[in-house]
């Protein structure tokens, strides 16, 4: 069964915390995901405790693609899916933007990649969780394993040859 994405909203929250480091000034971890989206600018402060500084990160939009259903269920497989966060290091205060959020194992493999990026894997909200599952339910089906065969290799391809004899004469000039 073929069907459209389907997306959703979600609000992040993150803390900043100071820390005693030479090459670091601080520490960030994801704190929670929002299912409605508040009303408030992205990079808001939520609370302040003396060297912990948590902020509104910005709303992002999951998006679940009916091709990549293989995925979701690789996520939701272990009895506790997972909400990927992805955040980019910045010039701006406070040093980083929320750059996506994600259910798709394999989106964050590529984003690992990247180089400096934060990724934090939070458990997946209840609401979240459903909605995924319901998408898989309606768009999933399973794909046969087919192993690939392999050409068959020419061992004559690579034999060493005997150098080619030449006659003294010059073919061209008979």
């Amino acid at each position: 069964m073929t069907g459209q994405a389907e997306r959703r909203g979600v609000g992040i929250t993150v803390e900043r915390q100071r820390i005693d480091n030479p090459w670091v000034d601080a520490r960030w971890r994801v704190t929670g995901a929002l299912p409605a989206l508040p009303d408030r600018a992205p990079w808001t402060v939520l609370a302040q405790d003396g060297e912990c500084t948590g902020y509104y990160a910005g709303a992002a939009e999951i998006v679940l693609h009916p091709g990549e259903t293989e995925n979701y269920v690789e996520n939701l497989k272990g009895g506790h899916p997972m909400l990927y966060v992805i955040l980019r290091r910045c010039a701006e205060e406070p040093g980083l933007r929320l750059l996506a959020v994600t259910v798709d194992p394999g989106e964050v493999d590529a984003h690992s990649d990247a180089g400096d990026d934060l990724i934090e894997a939070i458990p997946l909200p209840p609401d979240l969780a459903a909605w995924m599952r319901d998408f898989v339910a309606r768009h999933h089906t399973e794909r046969p394993f087919y192993k690939r065969q392999r050409d068959r290799a020419d061992p004559e391809a690579l034999a060493r040859r005997a150098p080619v004899a030449h006659s003294g004469k010059d073919q061209r000039h008979g």
